[in-house]
């Protein structure tokens, strides 16, 4: 029997090695008695575009039925958003999504939602495995699946929080990029009665994802950008494999790193929607220029560790306006306490016919009115010696790198020395592979790579 191990998100598993039948049954029951165990009774499975996950969805529902529950599934594939959207606002104790997110076409996984819409918890997901240790297999029963439109319900959702009179006011086109993931024909159907436009691209299910897995980071979105640039639109918008995540390309077809969107999405909430009641929250790993923003908008900013769980945890305890992190997930919890790839892109297009620019000239005025500020991530492959290495520098950190001096040691998640430019390197050992995350952020290209450079001495690499 293999081990089956929850993630920073759920469960993940390559198909038919780790993640079967026999396994996917194993989790759900598992899940199902820690429900039980807080009397709750009512549970939706959805899913994603990926190889079986309807098939994987059904043996949910039917574990989940077995045990009592009342259970449904969506009828149709869906978003994980949509999922928590279901639970927050539709009757449901609990939920659970069929997808592996952003990771290689050959994995499937299992995600959890719990009461309040939101991922499950460290300590709900240590209790699913503690049951795992010792479950006693049920005999699942063949029930008759039973569907709910929450695609449907969530849309009307989303179209009750958005200005679409805004969109009403002049043409323009949107390229949308679905990575072949169920996020598909969302951006159309929430703007069919606007005076925008969406041309959609790999907009159908392929399990496969164009052979590559569908995470919108820059080098699988050259399609996205050749489109932009050949139809002249005024955006491209991509989401990932079950629509948390989402990237953007602005007029010129030039990809908008992630950074930058958290700041727009800050601006447009604190400014535009005056959502200043509550706190503002980022990971070591994002911008500095949300601290300037928060600043002059008079709203508290806190820093937690990378992972948008570390968010959520936050999210249960405070009033929190606003999360996200540089992986391009990001979440408005007004509307759920979850990312949502469609929400946020949607806010996004608000911003922009609001101040009437195009992306590429709304970031120049961030950058001209909150200074510039430049970004880039590093994987470099470490052996224990350099692990160690950084170890004994979070110990004893340098009060200056390369000239640039040290003022703010933080160590909640490796090791981060911010300089008195407000700029910052992050260096991060990998738990599970033999990585350090090198992470850094300067008002100039030129210095960022610098900075990268030292960071690789100061390791030993």
């Amino acid at each position: 029997m293999q081990e089956v191990k929850f993630g920073t998100d759920g469960w993940r598993a390559i198909i038919a090695k780790d993640f079967t039948y026999e396994n996917v049954r194993r989790v759900a029951q598992a899940h199902a008695e820690v429900l039980q165990e807080e009397g709750k009774g009512k549970v939706i499975i959805g899913y994603d575009h990926r190889f079986m996950s309807e098939h994987f969805a059904l043996e949910v529902f039917r574990v989940f039925k077995t045990m009592g529950f009342e259970a449904y599934l969506t009828n149709k594939a869906c978003t994980t958003p949509m999922v928590s959207y279901a639970v927050k606002y539709m009757g449901f104790d609990g939920g659970v999504m069929i997808t592996a997110s952003h990771n290689p076409p050959e994995y499937n996984g299992y995600k959890i939602k719990e009461s309040f819409g939101g991922s499950a918890t460290p300590a709900f997901i240590k209790r699913v495995e503690e049951k795992l240790k010792s479950l006693k297999p049920i005999k699942v029963e063949e029930h008759k699946p039973e569907y709910i439109n929450v695609w449907g319900e969530y849309m009307r959702g989303v179209k009750e929080r958005i200005n679409l009179e805004l969109f009403r006011q002049k043409d323009m086109l949107l390229v949308h990029d679905a990575m072949y993931g169920s996020s598909v024909g969302t951006y159309s159907h929430v703007l069919s009665s606007t005076r925008l436009s969406v041309c959609e691209i790999r907009s159908f299910r392929d399990p496969l994802f164009g052979g590559h897995a569908p995470e919108p980071v820059e080098k699988h979105l050259e399609i996205l950008k050749e489109k932009v640039r050949a139809l002249r639109a005024f955006l491209g918008i991509a989401n990932d494999g079950d629509g948390d995540r989402i990237a953007l390309v602005d007029e010129q077809g030039s990809f908008v790193n992630t950074q930058l969107i958290y700041v727009l999405l800050l601006y447009h909430l604190l400014k535009n929607k005056k959502l200043k009641e509550g706190i503002v929250v980022k990971t070591v790993s994002t911008t500095y220029l949300a601290d300037r923003v928060c600043k002059e908008e008079g709203v508290e900013l806190k820093e937690v560790a990378v992972g948008f769980k570390n968010i959520n945890e936050l999210i249960l305890r405070e009033k929190v306006i606003f999360g996200g992190e540089e992986s391009g997930g990001y979440g408005i919890v007004s509307f759920l306490p979850e990312r949502d790839g469609l929400f946020v892109g949607l806010n996004i297009l608000e911003l922009l016919i609001l101040k009437d620019l195009s992306l590429s000239s709304l970031i120049r005025e961030i950058f001209k009115h909150y200074g510039e500020a430049y970004y880039e991530r590093r994987d470099i492959y470490a052996e224990e010696r350099q692990k160690q290495k950084l170890a004994e520098l979070t110990k004893d950190p340098p009060e200056s790198v390369g000239g640039f001096k040290v003022k703010e040691v933080k160590t909640i998640d490796g090791l981060k020395l911010v300089f008195e430019n407000d700029g910052w390197l992050l260096m991060r050992a990998s738990g599970t592979e033999p990585l350090i995350r090198v992470y850094a952020e300067m008002p100039s290209k030129e210095e960022v790579s610098k900075l990268l450079g030292l960071a690789l001495e100061l390791v030993g690499a």
